[in-house]
């Protein structure tokens, strides 16, 4: 019988997919667990439009990943850290203070975990960091680290 899974099926497929497998296993399982439906001319219509669908959002998104990225690549974040004698600092600039420094001067919210720092930051001075928008976007936010 062939099956249209809803779900990822371990030995058998990911969801979307359509699948050749035994009519009891079918019936006995996959169905009534609501697993997967059978391969009927309605339902693979339906699996073409869920399928157009989820390429349209995820164009959609890449598109707006586009946009934020230009947009972050060309603004500065001003972060301040306590200093003490001498220059030293107290701590590091940590991706959460970027996020909230972001969100307050420039009114872009960013997740935190998207944004990867390859070292701590300690000391004052310009520094870029790598922001994760998308699988196929990255973008190089400027930030400037003045003294308190």
């Amino acid at each position: 019988m062939k099956v249209i899974l809803l779900q990822d099926v371990k030995p058998h497929g990911k969801k979307g997919d359509m699948v050749e497998i035994n009519d009891g296993y079918a019936r006995n399982f996959i169905i009534p667990k609501k697993l997967g439906v059978e391969a009927t001319n309605a339902n693979m219509n339906d699996l073409k439009l869920q399928k157009a669908n989820q390429e349209k959002i995820a164009a959609q998104q890449l598109a707006d990943a586009k946009e934020l990225a230009a947009k972050l690549e060309s603004i500065k974040v001003n972060v301040k850290i306590k200093t003490g004698e001498g220059g030293r600092t107290f701590g590091s600039i940590t991706a959460k203070e970027i996020a909230d420094a972001l969100k307050k001067q420039h009114n872009i919210d960013i997740d935190k975990k998207k944004i990867v720092m390859k070292d701590a930051i300690k000391s004052v001075g310009s520094f870029s960091v790598n922001v994760k928008l998308h699988t196929q976007v990255n973008a190089e936010l400027g930030i400037e680290v003045d003294s308190e």
